[in-house]
């Protein structure tokens, strides 16, 4: 084998490694305390949070989208 054969061996066996490592694996009933917990929310205040939230609503003309019911009419 010269270096290219044995570089191109190398670089599959690599790619192959990396893409067997890649699991798809669903999160447990279990598991999902933990990723609800309030570390995970990213703003700091949540009542700039919700105060920008209804500026963009009334600005966009739009509601929901973020894990509520309704439509974009606003009548829930």
């Amino acid at each position: 084998m010269d270096l290219r054969s044995s570089s191109r061996v190398i670089a599959l066996l690599a790619l192959l490694a990396g893409l067997g490592a890649c699991g798809r694996q669903a999160v447990r009933a279990s598991e999902k305390q933990f990723l609800a917990d309030q570390v995970m929310v990213f703003d700091n205040d949540p009542h700039e949070t919700e105060s920008d939230d209804h500026v963009m609503t009334n600005r966009e003309g739009a509601a929901g989208g973020h894990g509520a019911g309704g439509g974009g009419c606003g009548c829930n």
